[in-house]
C-alpha cells in the first residue's frame, strides 16, 4: 500500500460516507483543525511532561481522533458503528475533573497572562489557541449541525488546555507574565 492515492490531486477529499467534496470545505477544514490540534498536543509532550499529564493528554489524543471522524462523518453513521468514536457527556466531565484537579495546584489568576514560560506551557499555550480556532471552525458549521456533547467537549478542551499550561510553568518553577 502506497501513502499517496492521487484521489485528492484535484483539490477534493472523501468524507466518510464517500462524499467528494473541496479542501475548502468547512468540514474539512474543521477537522484539519482538529488535527493540528492534536499535532500541538504531540508537541507539549515532546517538550516534556509529568507522568499524569502524559496519561491525561494520551487520552485527549486519542480523543480527538474520534472527534475528527465524528466531524468527518455529517451522516453520524460511524458513531453507530466504532465505539472509540463516542464522546459523550461522561468525556466532558472527565476534562472539567481535569480542570479542578489541576486547578487546585495554582495560586487564583488575578490578570490576563501573556503567553510563554516554559517550553511546555508554551506548547499548551499554543495548542490552546489552536483549540480555540477549531471551536470556531465547527461552531461556523452550525451549531445545529454538530452534536452538543462535541462543542461542550472542545470548550471544554481549551479551558483545560490553559489550566495545564499554567500547571507547567508552576511545576517548572517559571513565572507567569501578567499582561
Amino acid at each position: 500500500m502506497t501513502l499517496y492515492t492521487k484521489t485528492g490531486d484535484a483539490g477534493e477529499t472523501a468524507l466518510f460516507d464517500g462524499t467528494r467534496v473541496p479542501k475548502s470545505e468547512g468540514r474539512v477544514s474543521a477537522y484539519g483543525d482538529i488535527d493540528e490540534l492534536n499535532a500541538a498536543l504531540g508537541l507539549a509532550l515532546a517538550a516534556g511532561v509529568d507522568g499524569d499529564l502524559g496519561e491525561l493528554l494520551g487520552r485527549i489524543q486519542r480523543d480527538l481522533f474520534a472527534f475528527g471522524a465524528r466531524l468527518a462523518d455529517p451522516r453520524e453513521r460511524i458513531a453507530d458503528r466504532v465505539d472509540k468514536t463516542d464522546l459523550g457527556e461522561a468525556d466532558v466531565r472527565r476534562l472539567e475533573d481535569a480542570i479542578d484537579r489541576y486547578d487546585a495546584e495554582l495560586l487564583p489568576l488575578r490578570r490576563f497572562l501573556l503567553p510563554g514560560g516554559c517550553s511546555t506551557a508554551a506548547a499548551f499555550h499554543l495548542a490552546r489557541a489552536v483549540c480555540r480556532r477549531a471551536e470556531r471552525s465547527i461552531v461556523s458549521l452550525g451549531a445545529e449541525t454538530i452534536p452538543t456533547e462535541l462543542l461542550q467537549y472542545i470548550n471544554r478542551l481549551s479551558d483545560l488546555l490553559f489550566v495545564l499550561a499554567r500547571v507547567a510553568n508552576h511545576r517548572n518553577a517559571v513565572a507567569e507574565r501578567e499582561w
